[in-house]
């Protein structure tokens, strides 16, 4: 069986759901699939949670109304018989009623997830609904049945395994199972949600759990690209990634794929494909454990980077002296991104600077502190062992006309990374192209 993730642009009108449909259908396989809220309704929940917060109700109202309507229209077009047009059309108004139900309550977090939740439940809705109006062999599993997260708010794989898997033995012999990406329960039978990676993560979980043949990632992208699209003139399509490559590319800006979904499917050595709903002839590429010699294979950017410097004569030969600067960023749960070091002094890049100040305040404990914003991590990827003599000079040699604030090589056999201003970025990348992967 193949796990397939569709997101939000991949279910986004009438048309596109159609699309999933016959696609699933048309492959004569049997297929799990996972399904992204419709592009847009995440945003509007949030939207009115954010009112409801403000103690709003009035303008919540007015999104979920909206919302509502917009969902009616939907109906409409998608079916094609009075019977499942009815049949939506009441559990649509359930659905708006339920929603309407937290504008006269008092709201918190707890509702706020219930409330996030109604668009994969909705979406997951209206597909199967097509597909039984078509007369397809589906099934509908509720993920708030079995994907859970433990008490360290981390996906908690045994239970997913037992309790899908006896889901599974009881719905035995469908073609299609569609279940919701994104929403769970957390260790005390809440609804909660997977945040990092979404219906991604919930992919390569489900995958994991009933030892899938394949996981498949579709999205409105041909794969995953050798470079940004957005920026570089020339980019094309990656075949063929290994997971600690694809997890570099997604951890440094490569939006395509969220690095924490790759772990379940690397831990279950099952393969990743990422294709496009748009192209679906695409071969798109493939992520697994095969190590190609001698390639490298991509470039990714991070951008909004901070850049802190730490310079003490007093860390010469001082044990404690890194302990406590990186406990420092500990405290204010601030990860580091690169990190250089020398005989008085150490360098740290960061992503998040909601404790900036606060964190350099501290650091001023333990030294001379200098800060540089508007920066960028640029990151080559591929077969960079060190013993690949020269790879990294590769890479080095093109940026020599590019001011490099630190160079990370060597925490990885597989990237090497610049810290660059973001107003050198495009130049950079758009080098990096034409040298590595079409002189």
């Amino acid at each position: 069986m193949k796990v397939m993730k569709f997101g939000g642009t991949s279910v986004g009108t009438p048309e596109r759901m159609k699309s999933v449909a016959s696609l699933l259908t048309n492959s004569g396989e049997q297929v799990f699939v996972v399904l992204s809220a419709m592009s847009g309704t995440t945003n509007s929940l949030v939207e009115i949670s954010n009112y409801l917060y403000k103690k709003n109700p009035e303008k919540a109202n007015e999104v979920i109304d909206s919302l509502e309507k917009a969902y009616m229209q939907h109906v409409d077009n998608l079916y094609s018989t009075e019977e499942y047009r009815n049949t939506t059309r009441d559990f649509l108004r359930e659905e708006f009623d339920y929603l309407r139900s937290f504008t006269t309550e008092l709201f918190t977090s707890f509702e706020e997830k219930n409330i996030v939740a109604q668009g994969e439940i909705i979406s997951t809705n209206m597909v199967v609904n097509y597909m039984k109006e078509n007369g397809f062999d589906v099934v509908l599993l509720s993920a708030l049945d079995f994907m859970r997260t433990d008490k360290n708010e981390e996906p908690d794989s045994t239970y997913i395994h037992d309790k899908l898997n006896v889901i599974m033995d009881k719905e035995a012999g469908h073609q299609v199972y569609v279940t919701q990406g994104f929403i769970c329960r957390n260790a005390y039978g809440e609804i909660d949600n997977l945040r990092r990676g979404g219906s991604d993560y919930s992919a390569s979980l489900i995958g994991a759990a009933i030892d899938a043949e394949e996981i498949q990632i579709w999205t409105d992208i041909d794969g995953m690209h050798n470079n940004d699209p957005r920026i570089v003139e020339k980019t094309e399509a990656i075949s063929q990634l290994h997971f600690e490559e694809a997890a570099e590319l997604a951890y440094f800006g490569a939006k395509i794929l969220h690095p924490t979904c790759i772990q379940p499917a690397k831990h279950a050595g099952i393969p990743v494909r990422l294709k496009n709903t748009m192209q679906p002839e695409a071969p798109g590429t493939i992520i697994n454990s095969e190590k190609v010699k001698g390639k490298i294979k991509a470039v990714a950017v991070k951008d909004n980077i901070t850049a802190i410097k730490v310079k003490s004569s007093r860390m010469l030969l001082a044990t404690g002296f890194l302990r406590k600067v990186f406990e420092t960023f500990e405290g204010y749960q601030t990860a580091i991104d690169m990190v250089a070091t020398s005989e008085v002094g150490v360098s740290m890049s960061i992503d998040n600077d909601v404790h900036l100040n606060e964190i350099v305040d501290e650091l001023k404990k333990y030294g001379t502190v200098t800060v540089d914003t508007g920066m960028c991590i640029v990151c080559v990827v591929g077969d960079l062992d060190w013993n690949n003599v020269g790879f990294e000079t590769m890479a080095t040699e093109v940026m020599k006309n590019i001011p490099v604030r630190m160079i990370s090589y060597g925490g990885s056999n597989y990237n090497i990374s610049f810290l660059i201003r973001e107003t050198d970025k495009k130049q950079a990348l758009q080098s990096l192209s034409d040298t590595l992967f079409y002189k």
